[in-house]
């Protein structure tokens, strides 16, 4: 009996969570309560929590910065799923203010050979949000994400190629000596989206190399 009360107080709480993620207008008043959920016993709590907490430090950054600490600390879970919404997290808390997580920053780029494809994948993502206003940064660590474009999983290798778009949006000549590779997996790559995206990436670049 208690264990039917236990999951439907879980069951309700990620009702809760998704109405709140839903009604932007409670979002900064409920960052303590999110920020609390985080030592909940459920990893499904957890994670939707990590989550919650990533969109609201993009629009809130300083309000969430008080959490960034522990929301890294996930990044030690044996649960590949709390490591992907923790990263993703102070990815978009980055993109807000890349001094609350700069601590964390080069930590991230273990998580780019991560066993689990959708915790590299998460890799990616929160790099190309850092990186959509604080470029500057990536520019001698462009070798780990030309690795990840030969990356044995689909889906890591389809957004592999968005990093490079947005930095070469950005900072071209970083992207610059990777042109011809980008060409190369455009050309050869078995999946669709991976060679599109690796289109879309050398066209963004060169149309910036090209403005006077």
């Amino acid at each position: 009996m208690q264990m039917g009360r236990t999951i439907l107080s879980e069951s309700l709480l990620y009702k809760d969570l998704g109405q709140l993620t839903k009604d932007k207008s409670r979002w900064e008043e409920s960052i303590p309560y999110v920020a609390g959920l985080l030592s909940h016993e459920s990893v499904k709590i957890q994670a939707k929590a990590l989550w919650l907490l990533g969109e609201m430090g993009l629009e809130y950054p300083s309000a969430v910065g008080k959490s960034v600490e522990t929301i890294a600390s996930f990044w030690e879970s044996s649960e590949p799923l709390l490591r992907e919404r923790a990263i993703n997290a102070l990815g978009r808390i980055g993109r807000a203010d890349y001094s609350l997580i700069e601590p964390y920053w080069s930590g991230l780029f273990s998580f780019a050979t991560d066993e689990e494809p959708k915790v590299r994948l998460s890799f990616i993502w929160a790099s190309e949000n850092i990186a959509t206003n604080t470029p500057d940064i990536y520019e001698n660590h462009m070798p780990v994400f030309a690795e990840l474009l030969a990356d044995s999983d689909d889906k890591v290798r389809m957004e592999a190629p968005e990093i490079f778009r947005v930095l070469g949006k950005r900072r071209p000549e970083f992207v610059r000596p990777y042109l011809e590779l980008l060409q190369h997996v455009s050309e050869s790559d078995g999946n669709s989206v991976v060679r599109i995206h690796s289109l879309g990436a050398i066209k963004a670049t060169i149309k910036q190399l090209q403005t006077p």
